[in-house]
């Protein structure tokens, strides 16, 4: 339980524990939890300090300090993550979406295809977030697990988008040609595994991370198999340079990189 007569106090308690933790944003992400625990957003805290914080929300908000002192997610905590314009449930059988893989969408949107084909779809976000922007575009998204397909259909029903997507358990479609093909698939080496941050390590799924000693094993494997006018594929930082030749020789003759916003070829781009 946090025992404070405030929302400030209750703050400042979890921010100074999860500091301690050495949580990379001890503050904000105690005003997530306190403002989930609680029942009102942000803006309250800050516009109402003094506010009392009830003995059921204390505990509440207490549990899921405790969870984040041991460095799980606050998106597990929380259950959700905000990708794009939409919210996606998550648990430890997804990755958590991250804000670069929004990048993913916004080729897809440049290239205005009718249809999308999202290959390691874990929660759904891409495809979801494809289908929810691009109008009448159909969609197919894979996942070679079958938990995380799970998620994601929980996700599409949620979303009002079930019969827009159509997931399958699966890795890439045979005998179908897309318009556009996005694909966010394991590129972390395994030396690179040991020295990520324990919120990746302790709870997100390796499988899903990891994909061989050079970290280029996923995509190779699945660029030639990849049946669409265009692919982008999510890349790890320096592995553009590697990946623009895979896809070349995929049959994708024009290829490009594209940066995020951290300034890092974050997407290899194939047209034919």
């Amino acid at each position: 339980m946090i025992f404070a007569a405030s929302l400030e106090e209750a703050l400042s308690a979890a921010t100074d524990a999860l500091a301690a933790a050495s949580v990379d944003t001890p503050r904000l992400d105690a005003e997530l939890l306190l403002a989930e625990a609680s029942g009102t957003d942000r803006a309250r805290l800050a516009s109402d300090p003094d506010a009392g914080l009830s003995p059921a929300a204390g505990r509440v908000f207490g549990d899921m300090v405790r969870r984040r002192v041991r460095r799980e997610p606050v998106a597990y905590i929380l259950g959700r993550k905000a990708f794009r314009h939409i919210d996606v449930g998550v648990d430890p059988r997804v990755l958590i979406p991250r804000p670069e893989t929004e990048l993913l969408v916004e080729v897809a949107l440049e290239l205005g295809p009718r249809s999308v084909l999202d290959v390691g779809t874990g929660s759904g976000a891409v495809a979801l977030a494809a289908a929810d922007e691009l109008g009448d575009a159909s969609v197919t998204a894979t996942d070679a697990s079958a938990p995380a397909l799970d998620v994601a259909r929980a996700n599409a029903a949620r979303l009002g988008l079930a019969e827009r997507v159509t997931l399958r358990h699966d890795s890439v479609p045979e005998r179908e040609r897309f318009d556009v093909a996005l694909a966010n698939l394991p590129y972390v080496r395994e030396d690179e595994w040991p020295g990520l941050a324990p919120e990746i390590t302790r709870y997100e799924p390796r499988e899903a991370l990891v994909a061989g000693p050079t970290g280029l094993e996923a995509i190779a494997e699945v660029l030639p198999r990849i049946d669409a006018n265009a692919v982008a594929v999510e890349v790890g930082a320096g592995q553009a340079a590697e990946v623009v030749p895979l896809a070349r020789a995929a049959g994708f003759g024009r290829v490009e990189a594209r940066r995020d916003l951290a300034g890092i070829e974050r997407v290899v781009i194939g047209r034919r």
